[in-house]
């Protein structure tokens, strides 16, 4: 494979990421092959110790998303940290994609009951001096802020389960992420 072939492959893989970001990627990638061409080593021979640019450019784009979502600890950088890693191989989204959307909806499930039981208290605690709530009027109001802090503290919970299980699934790419040899080196 040609070095242009590969650069071409990678830069392909790589959309989506800014331009800036595939840019310095690429011309990382171009050094290598030409401070392997100097070394005395052929265009071919460096392509095949950088291995496949498609699997690279996932590897490199999974990545990416798990920079992010270590920078950053947002909504958006987690979908992005999950599905890079997802994308690293087909068997992955098989496998794990079933059971990742099962997880995403009883979470989203609990974090819907915790925001209701939230809004239960809110409507106890408001509602209690004015209606015959059994117990009296400071019964409603402990009821009510009872309620309250049991939703936030459910939902506060459910986002530091989140937070790990995202956690837990970079850890899992990071594991079957693979490292890359630099072309220079020297095949065993």
């Amino acid at each position: 494979m040609t070095s242009d072939l590969f650069l071409a492959q990678l830069r392909l893989g790589l959309d989506g990421l800014p331009k800036s970001t595939i840019d310095e990627i690429v011309a990382d990638y171009a050094t290598h092959f030409a401070d392997g061409v100097a070394a005395g080593r052929t265009e071919a021979e460096v392509a095949e110790a950088l291995g496949d640019p498609r699997r690279l450019a996932r590897e490199l784009r999974a990545e990416a998303g798990v920079k992010a979502w270590s920078e950053e600890k947002t909504p958006s950088a987690a979908a992005g940290a999950v599905f890079a890693v997802l994308g690293l191989g087909a068997i992955d989204i098989i496998v794990l994609l079933p059971i990742l959307l099962g997880v995403v909806g009883a979470l989203f499930g609990f974090y819907v009951a915790a925001i209701a039981i939230f809004f239960a208290g809110g409507a106890v605690f408001a509602a209690g001096p004015f209606v015959d709530f059994p117990g009296g009027v400071a019964s409603a109001i402990f009821a009510g802020i009872g309620l309250m802090a049991g939703g936030a503290s459910a939902a506060a919970v459910l986002t530091l389960i989140t937070i790990g299980l995202v956690n837990a699934l970079v850890w899992y790419g990071r594991l079957h992420y693979r490292l890359l040899k630099p072309a220079l080196e020297p095949q065993a």
